[in-house]
Formats: structure tokens, C-alpha cells, sequence
């Protein structure tokens, strides 16, 4: 199938953000390739709602209870089944020009490619360690990956990120779609469970959006604290692809290199922040012997405690 045929859905979980969605619809409504528009809002009460159903006729409206990262992307796709791609972008990010559709489709005319991930460039307001972020996970160099490449990339194989990301349908439906039980990273837990049934990844640096955050520190901590306990309960991804730790050391001495000596004083703050990051992600390894209040409290994702899942431990996936 050519990628003129491949029928194209954008899909957009929403809550309460009216001035980024905007921008995103408005980058959305210039692209030169065919595609429906499917938004998911979580009850928002600032606009965002009558907005999605101004832009688009095809909006499901959830309560923000029921909003979880794995179980509300899939429901879309269950919803609307008659799609051969589903692009998944965050309502934060937007697109840099009006090709970047059809550069994502062209790279599904390999009927081995299950899924694509988009470069992310950071925010022009972004300050100088979320530059670097989008710039040290996100490279201006394509990249083709399989099974094959897991001895050198590492868990790296299975980057991929929710705010910007297209799958194939029925690779997706073949590893039995986005998990419902996840705090986090059911962008990862697919892309895993996709490499290892040999289906193939491409990172596509040059279909770029704008996406970045300005964490402070308690956002920071609390981020790692759940990308910590989605490691622990999948631990499956860990054993199948290796570690996380290589990369934290590698991070923090690309960010030194990035800050330079003449933001040298930004040194000691850049060091801490890699510092509380590790301790959040090890404490979140260790989830198990917490109480939820505790985890509710430090967490990022604090409605997930209070869930059917909260109270599970260790996936046995794998």
C-alpha cells in the first residue's frame, strides 16, 4: 500500500490547555496530507471542550478520572477502527511545517514499520536544560530500528514518545494495544512489545514539532518518582533491553557540556536536579514498600492512586 492510501487519524487527548490547542489545530489545519481529527477531552472547564468541537466532529468527552495514558489512547482507537495509522500528539506540542504529515505516512510505506517518532524541538521559551533535553533525546539524525540494534542501543531501542508518535494499526492490535495498568510511558511499553515481536521503529528527525516543559524541581522529582515505578512494575523491559542508569551519567555530562563554562554557574543546580531525578526514579523502584498517600504526594500522576491499579505490583509481561 502506497502512503496516498494509508487512511490517517491525528488523535489529541485534551484537558483544559485552550491557547496550546489552538496553536496545534491551527499547525493541524495547514498540513498537505489527508487525515480525520480525533480529540479526546477530559471534562475541561476552561474552553478547551467547545473549542475541539468547533475544530473537529469527531470528539469523545471522558470525565478526568477516567483519563489514563494507555487505556484512553487505545479507546480511541477501538472507537475509530477503520484508520491504517493513528498519530498521537499531546495538545502542547505543534507542528513546524506543513509537510510534517506526510513525512510521518511515507515512512509506513515499509510494511515492516510499526511505529514513527517524530524529532521534538524545545519551546522558544524553553530555558536552557529543557533545550537540552529535546536536544540530547532527540538528534537531527533518522534512525531505523529492530530487534538487531538492542546489543548497542540499549533500552534506547525502545524510545519512543506519546507527544508525538504515529503506529501502525494492526501492529498495534498484534501486541494487544496501549496498556490500560500504566502510570506512564505506555509509549515505551509498545514500543518494546513491538521490537521484540520484530516489527521495526523509525525515528524521523526531519517531521519535527515544538514540545518542551520548564519542570521545577518538585515536577522534576515527581516525574522520575512515576517513570521509577512503571520500571519496577516492568521490569520485563529492563531485563529484555538493559538498564536506565548508563544513560542518567550520560545525560548529566551532555548537560554539563551544553551549559558550557560560561553558564558555569548553573553547574551546581544542574547537578542537583540530575541528583534528585535518580534518587525520585530509585525511590519509585522501590514503590512497593510505600504507602499510596506517600506515593499520591510525591508522584506526578496523582489520580493513578487512585485507581484499580494502584494496588498492583510487578507486571509479569514479557
Amino acid at each position: 500500500m502506497s502512503s496516498k492510501d494509508l487512511r490517517v487519524a491525528c488523535v489529541v487527548p485534551t484537558y483544559n490547555d485552550v491557547l496550546c490547542l489552538t496553536r496545534l489545530l491551527d499547525s493541524l489545519a495547514v498540513q498537505d496530507a489527508e487525515f480525520d481529527l480525533l480529540i479526546v477531552d477530559s471534562s475541561s472547564s476552561d474552553g478547551t471542550t467547545e473549542l475541539a468541537k468547533a475544530r473537529s466532529p469527531h470528539v469523545v468527552v471522558i470525565s478526568s478520572e477516567e483519563f489514563n495514558h494507555g487505556a484512553t489512547r487505545q479507546k480511541m482507537v477501538d472507537a475509530y477502527p477503520n484508520y491504517d495509522i493513528y498519530i498521537f500528539l499531546t495538545q502542547d506540542v505543534y507542528l513546524e511545517d506543513k509537510k510534517i504529515l506526510n513525512k510521518i505516512k511515507d515512512a509506513f510505506t515499509d510494511p515492516e514499520v510499526a511505529a514513527v517518532c517524530g524529532r521534538q524541538l524545545p519551546h522558544y521559551d524553553a530555558n536552557l536544560l529543557a533545550q537540552h533535553a529535546r536536544l540530547f533525546n532527540y538528534p537531527d539524525k533518522t534512525q531505523m530500528i529492530s530487534k538487531n540494534d538492542i546489543s548497542y542501543l540499549g533500552i534506547k531501542a525502545a524510545f519512543i514518545s506519546n507527544s508525538f508518535s504515529a503506529y501502525r494499526r494492526c501492529a498495534l492490535k498484534h501486541v494487544s494495544g496501549f496498556p490500560e495498568h500504566v502510570i506512564l510511558s505506555e509509549d515505551m511499553y509498545v514500543a518494546a512489545k513491538l521490537i521484540l515481536a520484530d516489527y521495526k521503529l523509525v525515528y524521523l528527525a526531519d517531521a519535527t514539532c515544538r514540545h518542551s516543559h520548564n519542570y521545577t524541581l518538585i515536577e522534576e522529582f515527581g516525574r522520575y518518582f512515576d517513570i521509577g515505578v512503571f520500571h519496577a512494575r516492568e521490569s520485563w523491559i529492563q531485563k529484555e533491553f538493559g538498564g536506565v542508569r548508563g544513560e542518567g551519567v550520560k545525560y548529566m555530562m551532555s548537560e554539563l557540556k551544553f551549559l558550557g563554562v560560561n553558564n558555569f554557574h548553573l553547574w551546581p543546580f544542574a547537578i542537583l536536579r540530575n541528583a534528585l531525578k535518580f534518587l525520585a526514579f530509585k525511590l519509585g523502584e522501590y514503590e512497593a514498600y510505600l504507602p499510596i498517600s506517600i506515593k499520591r504526594k510525591i508522584g506526578m500522576h496523582k489520580r493513578y492512586w487512585n485507581g484499580p491499579f494502584a494496588k498492583e505490583g510487578p507486571s509479569q509481561c514479557s
